[in-house]
């Protein structure tokens, strides 16, 4: 029994260590002209236009995004801190954490920043990731990585392994136990995000354009990010609502 259940946990390992951490929006890059535009986004030409149009795009959405917190939310800090990592060579990225005292924070990457096509990008990102925290995606997230664990473990257990066993179960389940609705995290997200960045100005629909000019993820059992196509659906769907 503890054969079947390796040759089961095994194909699972591999997965995990082979996916993207969760909560990361990809970022766009700089490709073919966007088909819509939208009055005061005009294309970003240039690194310094770009980091311009970030602090343009704090200063609206992140007032906007605290107040859709304060409303949808009961007992949780709603004082984001947009912060910007300036090291050199770091991959254009964004994610939203807590730091100690529990206040949201979100990281964009100079890289990311440098790379968006428009102001409109930038704003769906920022609004994706302050959706991740209204959502309390981070809290529900270790829900499910605690839930695996004690699953993964349980099942060790019951079919004999040792300690090693179970602390390698153990492990292995909170890695699959927390990939478990990172896809439904993200489409969460990328509704709640479309809102708030219609919301503070901007055109969600020209800031998701980025998901056609990255690679696509597909529908991978266990990936950590939906398919670009449910995504842009998602956001459609969503800004038609507006």
């Amino acid at each position: 029994m503890l054969k079947k259940l390796v040759q089961v946990l095994l194909p699972l390992a591999l997965l995990a260590a082979c996916d993207v951490p969760t909560t990361v929006s990809t970022p766009p890059s700089q490709s073919n002209a966007p088909t819509n535009s939208s009055a005061g986004n005009d294309e970003l030409r240039g690194k310094d236009q770009a980091e311009r149009a970030f602090v343009q795009v704090l200063q609206r959405l992140e007032p906007v995004a605290e107040r859709e917190c304060r409303n949808r939310t009961t007992g949780v800090n709603c004082d984001f801190r947009i912060v910007v990592d300036d090291r050199p060579n770091q991959p254009a990225n964004a994610y939203q954490t807590l730091d100690k005292t529990n206040r949201p924070v979100i990281f964009f990457t100079l890289q990311l920043i440098q790379d968006a096509y428009n102001a409109d990008e930038i704003a769906f990102v920022m609004g994706h990731e302050a959706a991740h925290h209204i959502a309390g995606h981070l809290a529900r997230q270790r829900q499910n990585a605690v839930a695996g664990a004690v699953i993964f473990a349980g099942l060790a257990t019951l079919t004999g392994g040792d300690a090693g066993a179970v602390e390698s179960a153990q492990r292995l389940g909170e890695q699959v136990g927390a990939r478990t609705y990172s896809k439904e995290f993200e489409l969460e997200a990328d509704a709640l995000g479309t809102i708030i960045t219609h919301r503070a100005g901007y055109d969600p629909l020209r800031g998701a354009e980025f998901f056609t000019r990255i690679p696509d993820p597909g529908n991978r059992f266990l990936g950590t990010h939906p398919p670009n196509a449910a995504r842009l659906e998602t956001v459609r769907r969503t800004a038609a609502a507006l």
